[in-house]
């Protein structure tokens, strides 16, 4: 991720990052005694517990990282930016064929909980669209049509 993208996150979403950068960050203090303790046994090549600490780590250093950039990036959806009817980040929007989505960042996109990223081909279709309004959307079968039905 680029310095220069946004990330679009909600304010539920933002809270969960921020409480896994506390968890990862008091778990980096624990698993850096665990490293401490484990080069006091001696041979570091033949010991189980420093090679899985320091791939812990890894692991670890490698999500704070990854974290702190987002936070730097983040933009928190306005959950009253929707309200004038047009569909933007955090919509939830519901078509003819009976299906419910809401419109998330692409870090939130959860399809099988109904939350389509405004980067996918249906996001994107459906972004500042109104109910009423009828979508295409191009798909590997071709072209399928929908109308929106309503926007909360």
């Amino acid at each position: 991720m680029s310095q220069s993208q946004n990330l679009y996150i909600s304010r539920r979403g933002l809270e969960e990052i921020k409480a896994e950068l506390a968890q990862l960050l008091g778990d980096r203090k624990i698993i850096t005694a665990k490293i401490k303790e484990a080069r006091e046994f001696g041979d570091l090549s033949e010991n189980a517990e420093y090679t899985e600490a320091k791939t812990k780590q890894s692991f670890i250093e490698g999500r704070i990282v990854e974290i702190e950039m987002m936070l730097k990036v983040a933009k928190v959806i306005d959950e009253n930016n929707h309200k004038n009817g047009i569909i933007t980040l955090g919509s939830k929007v519901k078509l003819d064929n009976g299906k419910e989505y809401e419109i998330a960042g692409s870090n939130e996109a959860s399809p099988e909980q109904g939350k389509i990223s405004n980067e996918s081909p249906i996001g994107m279709a459906l972004l500042g669209r109104l109910a009423g309004d009828t979508i295409e959307i191009n798909t590997p079968d071709g072209v399928k049509k929908y109308t929106v039905i309503s926007v909360n």
